[in-house]
């Protein structure tokens, strides 16, 4: 099984964030005649270009030290990056292209943005920037409610 250390857990950060400024960019050129959905998806991807800024100077802050319960992180970290909304674009890229309706397309963003906080609650309890990170776990969590919202007004809330 392969073991994380903290640097390798924030460069998962990294990647995850540039995969969801890649999704939401690709989210809003598809829909760009439905206003309020592009709106939404230009935002998300825009803040997901700042999440990764700030996961890029955190990778310089932290040693590549191994975590506290270093098996038991390893193991959720493995359930979390074989899911298939997490990383890399043989996973979720491949959805994308799977995606037709507004209510997907909504659907899909909720599933990516839940894999992500929860692999940032692993990356908070690891790393020291325990601020840094809880507060872009605030933004990811209204990142969830605007899309909530957004799929209530579709016609079929959570």
């Amino acid at each position: 099984m392969e073991r994380f250390s903290v640097g390798e857990i924030v460069e998962q950060a990294v990647q995850t964030e540039k995969l969801g400024y890649a999704f939401y960019t690709s989210l809003a050129k598809r829909f760009e005649k439905d206003g309020k959905l592009n709106k939404l998806f230009q935002s998300l991807a825009l803040k997901e270009r700042v999440h990764e800024k700030v996961f890029s100077g955190l990778k310089g802050r932290v040693k590549d030290a191994e975590p506290e319960n270093r098996e038991e992180v390893s193991r959720y970290l493995r359930a979390i990056v074989e899911s298939e909304f997490f990383l890399g674009k043989d996973k979720f890229l491949p959805l994308l292209e799977q995606v037709k309706t507004t209510m997907e397309a909504v659907t899909c963003a909720l599933g990516f943005e839940k894999e992500t906080l929860l692999y940032f609650y692993v990356l908070r309890d690891v790393v020291g920037e325990k601020d840094i990170v809880g507060s872009i776990i605030e933004e990811e969590k209204t990142h969830i409610r605007q899309l909530s919202e957004m799929k209530r007004e579709l016609g079929t809330g959570e």
